[in-house]
């Protein structure tokens, strides 16, 4: 297996997500939502740019309300959620062009949840021969754009998918 350098990554992996409180609900708090990458609102969950992305365009669907348990979540949120899932594929198909998504939650630490008491959504796009993020996969390649860019092409994108 080849390792690949992700430098920008390093410091989700040395020192952890930002021990300041859960980063969904600073995100859901926050009155500037460039401050931190939210791309949508709905009424009951928010569409954010992932702050430590596996490739650009990764974004999390996440509800507002602070919950770990996903099975209590209410049709109407995860409805929602569906449908920002739905948004955010036409977004990223529209400007990245990808050939494939990788889309799912990590419930749990065991799981791999780097935020585990507040559950959310990841998406992914992906091409062939793109630095995947399952680390049993290799021999590929890193896409770099810093997460301003990022949130720059999508945020309008957002508006009129």
């Amino acid at each position: 297996m080849r390792y690949i350098a992700a430098p920008w990554r390093e410091p989700y992996v040395k020192d952890g997500i930002d021990k300041a409180g859960c980063v969904f609900c600073r995100a859901a708090r926050a009155r500037d939502d460039a401050s931190v990458y939210v791309l949508y609102r709905g009424r009951l969950s928010f569409v954010l740019l992932n702050k430590y992305p596996y490739l650009p365009g990764h974004l999390m669907i996440a509800p507002y309300r602070h919950s770990a348990v996903f099975e209590r979540a209410s049709q109407e949120l995860t409805g929602e959620m569906s449908e920002l899932l739905k948004r955010s594929l036409r977004v990223l198909k529209k400007h990245y062009h990808p050939q494939g998504f990788n889309t799912g939650m990590n419930l749990g630490r065991a799981a791999g949840a780097g935020v585990v008491d507040h559950f959310h959504l990841h998406v992914v796009p992906r091409w062939t021969g793109d630095s995947n993020f399952m680390p049993i996969c290799g021999q590929t390649r890193v896409v770099l754009e810093d997460l301003d860019t990022t949130y720059t092409r999508l945020a309008p994108l957002f508006r009129n998918p």
